[in-house]
């Protein structure tokens, strides 16, 4: 809960696919227009990688998922990944990633958005790309 609502507090203030995701897994996936790899992921959600090749990124976070990512990925908590796009506000007027209610908002949105990636927990079934598993 408290996860849920920095995350939605943040974006207020702020404002191979078909492979089976096993419990406990947290599947990347990006729209197939993306070429990134795993050890950019990081990068992509701290707002340094902006672009692959000549596609611009649209990382979105993912609501349901977002605290095993922010721990397993991103090695932070809910409130210093806050700080850091609050910091990223002020500093280069920097917005963090929309945040999706859930798997099958995020999947929809990587699927309809050129250059979309997020996060998810279950099966993203055809349609997009998997970028990494942890």
């Amino acid at each position: 809960m408290r996860t849920q609502f920095l995350a939605l507090l943040l974006g207020t203030l702020l404002a191979g696919g078909g492979l089976p995701a096993a419990a406990g897994d947290l599947v990347v996936i990006c729209h197939p227009s993306v070429s990134l790899k795993a050890d950019e992921v990081r990068d992509l959600y701290f707002g340094d990688k902006g672009f692959a090749g000549s596609v611009k990124l649209m990382p979105a976070d993912n609501s349901a998922a977002q605290e095993a990512f922010l721990e397993k990925v991103m090695k932070l908590d809910a409130k210093k990944y806050a700080g850091v796009w609050i910091k990223k506000a002020f500093r280069d007027g920097s917005a963090p990633p929309p945040v999706k209610a859930g798997d099958g908002e995020a999947i929809a949105y990587v699927k309809q958005t050129t250059g979309a990636c997020s996060y998810v927990t279950s099966a993203p079934g055809d349609g997009v790309v998997v970028v990494a598993k942890f």
